[in-house]
């Protein structure tokens, strides 16, 4: 066996655990999502922790992914049309994870800070 082909394959197998995060972790948040809304005995109050698991298991394994492409094209593939390939991959995935970490969060990262800042409505403020 080859130094190629043991990378190879061992890209295959980072592949599947990134495909096996997305799809056992999707399957997961559905359980969570029934049991809860079967405990809430309304889907609505549910809702929102099933659409934040989901999308932390997308985000994952798209992170696990990236980087089967990244290895996959500088150690197997190292030609200039698979680098391009790779260019093209990450920025649609790069765009993938920003918006489901704003859907996720519910607002845009560079407001993140400035949520995180403001008191919330279970602190003292002294008042």
């Amino acid at each position: 066996m080859t130094y190629e082909q043991t990378i190879s394959d061992a890209v295959k197998v980072v592949e599947s655990v990134g495909a096996g995060i997305m799809i056992f972790g999707g399957l997961g948040a559905f359980v969570v999502f029934a049991l809860r809304a079967r405990r809430a005995k309304t889907v609505e109050a549910a809702y929102p922790d099933l659409r934040r698991n989901l999308g932390r298991c997308i985000l994952l394994g798209l992170e696990v992914l990236i980087v089967a492409d990244i290895v996959r094209t500088i150690i197997v593939d190292s030609t200039l049309d698979s680098v391009a390939v790779l260019g093209i991959i990450v920025v649609i995935r790069i765009v993938l994870s920003f918006s489901l970490e704003a859907e996720i969060d519910g607002v845009w990262p560079w407001r993140r800070r400035q949520l995180d800042s403001r008191p919330g409505p279970d602190s003292s403020d002294g008042s």
